[in-house]
Formats: C-alpha cells, sequence, structure tokens
C-alpha cells in the first residue's frame, strides 16, 4: 500500500493543525478510497483481534452501498489469507428498506452475505439486520428490541457509517432529531432519485426503511465515516466545517468525541485546506496553486482578471504571494496568458502554425485521434463540439465504446423494435417465435429481475444502433466506430464485475491497432453508477503495459480526459478549451438526439434529472460565461479537457 496523506502535502502545503482550523471532525484524506478503505480494515481487524486475546466480543455497527465494499473485501483477505476470525464478532446493520424480502438483490441481507458474511466464519446468531417482511404493526416491537440488543452486547464498538447526498446517515432524513432511535422512517426523494438505478427506476424504490436513529449512531464508542469521490465533496465540507443543523444530519457528529471523517482527495476537494489553502495556512506557491488562487479571487470579487490589486490578494490571505512574485498586475497577467493559451479551435493542433503555445501540437497533421466512450452516448455528450471539430478538419476519428449500455434500455424500447423487425419479416418464423418468447418474459418480470442473454443481446443492439446513427450524423466512418463490449459490464445489473485481464486485453489491442496520435477518455468520475471509473482504469492498465513494453507510438500521443454527463472541470484545471459556436452547439445537441432510446427519460438519471442535452448545453455554457467573467473572449459553450501524462 502507497503512504496514506496524512503528514505529507495537499495542494502544496503541510497538514497541520492550523491548516485544520474551519474542520469540527478529525478528517483524513487519503490518495484514493483503496488506501483509505485499507486503513479502516485494518483498524477494525485490529478491534476484532484486541478483544480474542481479552476473550470479548467486539461489535460492529455496519453499512451498505458502494462506499463500505472495499473494507468488506480486505476483511475477508485478512480473514481468508491471514486467519482473522469473526467468531468473537457481533454486528448490527444500520438499516433496511421496507418493505424487502431478504432474497430480493435490494435487500441489505443479499449485499452483506455477499460482501462479507458468506465469506467469513462469523456465527449467523450474532448477525443482525433490520427485517424488511415484517407487518407494519409489528415495526416498532421489533426497533424497541433492536435497540435492547445492541444494549445487551454492550453498545457498539465501531460504526461505519456512509453518507449520503442529503447529508443523510443510516437512513436519517434532513429532520431527523438527535436523540432519535431505530424507527421506521420516510425516504427522501433525494435519496430515492440516488437510489433509481439500483431499483431500475424511481418508481420502484421503497418510500420508507428501517433504520437505526442518530441517538443510536451517537452512542457508538467509535464512529469511522468514509466518503468517497467528487459527488460527495459538497455534502462532506458541510458536515466537516458547516453549523450543526438538523437538515443536514451528518453534522451532529460534530459532537461525538470519537468520530473520523476517512475521505478521498475528491470528497475532500471543498473543504478550506483543499480548495482554498491560502486562507487558513501561508502557501508553497507553484504555478498550478498561482493559478487556481487567482480564479478564486477573480470570482469571488466579481472582477477580469487583469482588474485585481494587490490590496485584493492581500485581503484574502494571498500576501505572501505578492512579496513572492512582485506585484498584482505580475501574476495578473502570468494567469491571463495560461488562461488565454488553454483555449483553442484546433483540438486536434493547427496545421503549419505555431503551436509553441498551444495544448495540442501541430505535426502529424492529420491526426488519428481515438475517442473512448464509456457507454455509447458519452462521446456526443460529453465531447460532441470537439469531435465534430476534429471530423471538420480532417482529422482520422476513431470511437471505441467501451460497454454496451444495454441495461440503460427500457423494455418497451425492445418491444418497439422487435414489432418493427416483425412487420418487415412477417414470414420469419423464427423471428416471429422469439418475439412471443420475449414478451411472454417481459411480461412476468418483476423490477430488478435480470433480463435474460437474449433480451440483453436486444437491448445492445439498440445501442449500438442509436451510436452508429450519431456516428454518421457527425461524419465519423462506421468503420471507425468500435464496440468493445467490456465483460465487466455483462451483467444484466447495475452491479458489475471488477475489470480483469479481458478487459484489459480488449483495450490494448484496439490501441496497438489504431496507435492514435491522441486519445480521448473520461475522466468523468463522479459517474454515480462507477463505470466511467472502471472504464478509465482498464485503459489507463493498458497504457501502464504499453509503457513497459516501449510502444514507440507512444512517446508521440497525447491523453486528454474529458467530462460533462456528470460534472465538468474547474476552470483551473483546464488544460485545453474547445470554443463551440451556436451552429455547432444545435449539431452537439442534434448527436445526442440520435441516441433515442435515452431521449425524454433516462433509465439512470443520478442525481440529476434532466435529460442528458440539458445537461451539456448547460455545461458548456457555463465554462464559456465562466471564462467571460475572467476576462476572456466570449464565446457560446466551450468544452474542457485535462491532459494525462502517462509517460
Amino acid at each position: 500500500m502507497a503512504e496514506v496523506l496524512t503528514k505529507s502535502s495537499v495542494n502544496n502545503f503541510p497538514i497541520d493543525e492550523e491548516s485544520r482550523k474551519f474542520e469540527k471532525i478529525k478528517t483524513n484524506i487519503y490518495d484514493n478510497s483503496d488506501e483509505a478503505s485499507f486503513y479502516v480494515a485494518n483498524e477494525i481487524a485490529e478491534l476484532i483481534r484486541q478483544r480474542q486475546r481479552q476473550g470479548k466480543h467486539a461489535v460492529l455497527g455496519l453499512a451498505t452501498g458502494s462506499t463500505p465494499t472495499k473494507v468488506y473485501e480486505f476483511l475477508v483477505k485478512f480473514h481468508q489469507e491471514e486467519g482473522l476470525s469473526f467468531k468473537n464478532v457481533i454486528t448490527f446493520n444500520l438499516d433496511e428498506y421496507y418493505p424487502m424480502e431478504p432474497d430480493s438483490i435490494h435487500s441489505y441481507v443479499r449485499f452483506m452475505n455477499e460482501h462479507l458474511f458468506d465469506h467469513i466464519d462469523i456465527k449467523k446468531e450474532n448477525v443482525h439486520i433490520p427485517d424488511g417482511t415484517l407487518e407494519k404493526e409489528d415495526v416498532r416491537d421489533f426497533c424497541d428490541a433492536y435497540e435492547k440488543k445492541i444494549e445487551d452486547a454492550g453498545g457498539i464498538d465501531i460504526q461505519v457509517l456512509g453518507i449520503g447526498r442529503t447529508g443523510h446517515i443510516g437512513f436519517n432524513e434532513p429532520g431527523s432529531s438527535l436523540t432519535s432511535k431505530t424507527r421506521l422512517v420516510r425516504l427522501d426523494r433525494v435519496t430515492r432519485l440516488d437510489a433509481a438505478s439500483d431499483f431500475f427506476g424511481l418508481e420502484n424504490v421503497p418510500v420508507k426503511a428501517i433504520t437505526m436513529g442518530v441517538g443510536t449512531i451517537m452512542a457508538a464508542k467509535r464512529i469511522i465515516l468514509m466518503a468517497w469521490g467528487e459527488g460527495k465533496s459538497e455534502v462532506i465540507h458541510q458536515a466537516v466545517e458547516g453549523k450543526i443543523r438538523e437538515s443536514v444530519p451528518a453534522t451532529f457528529l460534530q459532537n461525538h468525541g470519537n468520530c473520523n471523517f476517512i475521505v478521498d482527495h475528491a470528497a475532500a476537494s471543498d473543504l478550506v485546506r483543499v480548495n482554498t489553502p491560502w486562507l487558513v495556512s501561508e502557501c508553497d506557491w507553484n504555478e498550478k496553486l498561482i493559478k487556481k488562487a487567482t480564479l478564486w479571487l477573480s470570482e469571488k470579487l466579481d472582477k477580469a482578471i487583469l482588474k485585481l490589486t494587490n490590496e485584493d490578494y492581500n485581503e484574502y490571505g494571498m500576501g505572501n504571494l505578492i512579496a513572492e512574485i512582485g506585484s498584482a498586475e505580475h501574476i495578473n497577467l502570468m494567469v491571463f496568458n495560461q488562461l488565454q493559451a488553454t483555449i483553442t479551435g484546433w483540438p486536434g493542433g493547427k496545421p503549419n502554425a505555431d503551436d509553441s503555445s498551444r495544448p495540442e501540437r501541430k505535426d502529424p497533421y492529420p491526426k488519428r485521434s481515438l475517442i473512448f466512450s464509456p457507454h455509447p452516448d458519452d462521446d456526443v455528450i460529453s465531447m460532441g463540439g470537439t469531435l465534430l471539430r476534429l471530423v471538420d478538419q480532417g482529422h482520422q476519428v476513431h470511437v471505441a465504446y467501451q460497454t454496451s449500455g444495454n441495461i440503460a434500455v427500457f423494455d418497451d424500447e425492445v418491444i418497439r423494435f422487435l414489432d418493427f423487425a416483425t412487420d418487415v419479416q412477417e414470414d420469419n418464423v423464427v423471428l416471429q417465435k422469439q418475439f412471443q418468447e420475449v414478451r411472454e418474459f417481459l411480461n412476468s418480470k418483476k423490477p430488478g429481475d435480470v433480463d435474460s442473454p437474449e433480451i440483453q443481446h436486444f437491448k445492445g443492439l439498440i445501442r449500438k444502433g442509436e451510436a452508429l446513427a450519431a456516428c454518421r450524423y457527425c461524419g465519423v466512418d462506421e468503420s471507425n466506430a468500435h464496440f468493445l463490449n467490456l465483460p465487466f459490464y455483462e451483467t444484466g445489473t447495475v452491479k458489475k464485475k471488477p475489470h480483469s485481464e479481458a478487459d484489459i486485453e480488449i483495450t490494448y489491442n484496439l490501441l496497438q491497432e489504431i496507435k492514435p496520435n491522441q486519445i480521448f477518455a473520461a475522466g468523468d468520475l463522479s459517474d454515480p453508477h462507477g463505470t466511467h471509473r472502471v472504464c478509465l482504469q482498464v485503459i489507463y492498465s493498458a497504457l501502464d503495459r504499453l509503457v513497459q513494453e516501449g510502444a514507440e507510438w507512444l512517446k508521440d500521443c497525447y491523453v486528454w480526459l474529458y467530462r460533462g454527463a456528470w460534472q465538468e472541470w474547474d476552470i483551473a484545471d483546464m488544460e485545453m478549451a474547445v470554443p463551440i459556436g451556436p451552429m455547432d452547439m444545435e449539431r452537439k445537441k442534434n448527436a445526442i438526439f440520435k441516441h433515442q432510446s435515452q431521449k425524454d427519460s433516462a433509465m439512470f438519471p443520478g442525481n440529476d434529472e434532466r435529460e442528458f442535452w440539458q445537461r451539456a448545453e448547460q455545461r458548456n455554457t457555463e465554462t464559456a460565461r465562466k471564462y467571460n467573467d475572467l476576462g476572456m473572449a466570449e464565446y457560446e459553450a466551450m468544452e474542457g479537457f485535462v491532459r494525462y501524462h502517462f509517460m
């Protein structure tokens, strides 16, 4: 394991007590969620071993969801490879949907069995999970008994928590009181919306749940709350640095005497010591931090960069920067020129031009441009304007669709396409029989049931046809559309398999075949379903292998990361910004419209219910507005990119 970020640096300044002065809960920031999960699993394992030496039980409060899964994976590993026994462990889970059968794919009973209990030697009688099968009149007595069992076990030694976008812990939604106990609650709409993808639609998410109360959680001797990803940064900021209030239940944890937040860099990105370190301590300034601070100050004061004064810098904790550089005018001009150099209408490089201050090289021209698209529509949603520009400027554009995207197709889309096919081929007995079988399956299908392989295939074909239509519209040759169908994705459910050698090999082979001069990949890591994150890791692994093999073509290859479907890069991070004019914005939206199965209502909208074209338009126009406010030229819209340095 890599060394944990506790005494190293974040944003180039030492992490000391002074830098934490805005934080009301001790917060440890780790390089990534794997390192953080390893730390938490080690602490749990050490408690278990300590209690074994003492001949006592270890009582754990456990959470579900994607956040703690790696912790459970490490605990299973400790059991299987290091002999860690769980015979002295008693567990109490935080919550369960109501009503909910224990064998449902949505049940937390099943979740805990699959991720932990089925793989360790814990005694069945020591496992406690709220019962989602109870009659409503029996729930209160069950909740009282649950509290009594926790008390009889001696209280919870370590309580593991995640955190929801509303700031909920367990299913304690905004408005929960500090003294609340285990009870039946009604779920907030935001919480249900976040769970909609797991249930294949908001309408299938239960409206109630049984949860431990805030008071029950606060009674634990030790609390560890974990959070990963940019999507949790705002609520972590509120919970750690905000006021205690019922509208954000996690803020109650500020009053606990032994609580730690364990987060990765992305989840910590809104904390003061990470986002604006100059407000808490003198910084070790470098070019990147100077740019970030200057852009922040410009936005804070609603001034263009070139209008900032020495007094502005001094007032907001950057006096040492003025002393170090010399004057506001010098800093302003330096940052203005850096920002200006990111803007280019030639994302593939401008031939026969001075490229010394441009983000992309002029040679070779034309370039082989390979765009990786995690789902069949991410290419046009997130960088459709740039894709169109590359085609218009004569580059050889390839698009690699990494997954089939089949789970995001509604059942009635399959019926619609089969209706068409059977009408066209009325005499095709095999097709008629196939259609009848599909209809029968879908008529008996329950929410959350996994589609048959045949239906998964049909849904994949629907997404493939839409992607090809978008390619044709954008001018990408159909032979340059590559459908990788990475195996990790093909489970028929929201939960995916870990990526494997097979995924890396497919990607490696494509890279070797095309030998691109530039690669575009999705760096949209706030994708709530994790597909983007896995797809990017697969690309990184393939590139690492090529680097180790000394692939010559890599020396002349740039890798650009795009965002847009779920969030956008900060202006301070953007290294290439491609302007999009009004006509190209319309062309981009038309390309998105080719994905008709995702139009009007996407299967998995995440925390943004707008259609993808609306999100894309808003984010692109917002980026252009920010550039304009900073004193740059005014554009209709812009797409931003960050360069990944793999060598």
